[in-house]
């Protein structure tokens, strides 16, 4: 599975129902929307800032990724954007490989 880093930041309807749901509830849907796709919650963050909540989960792939950004996004209340991440074993592994490239103008 893969890692990714889910930002979001609320509308005002977004808003308007996370104050009637509060946080825990909000949190109990990212979890079960995470699961249904096959994927695990690690870790939801709320936060005051650019971004108003930080979720971190391992999904199966790419396009499940997509998914759930489409259907947040669709829904409305939030606009989210999904980063995938990286273990530091998996940059170890990176950096082990090799890549033939040339900087532009080279």
């Amino acid at each position: 599975m893969s890692r990714f880093l889910l930002r979001s930041t609320y509308t005002a309807d977004g808003l308007r129902g996370l104050a009637g749901d509060g946080g825990s509830r909000r949190a109990e849907v990212v979890r079960k929307m995470v699961e249904d796709a096959g994927g695990r919650l690690e870790s939801m963050h709320f936060a005051f800032g650019e971004d108003d909540t930080y979720v971190v989960c391992e999904l199966p792939d790419h396009p499940t990724a997509a998914s759930l950004a489409i259907a947040i996004g669709a829904a409305g209340g939030l606009r989210v954007q999904v980063t995938p991440v990286l273990t530091p074993e998996e940059v170890d592994e990176a950096t082990r490989r090799t890549a033939a490239y040339s900087a532009p103008g080279a």
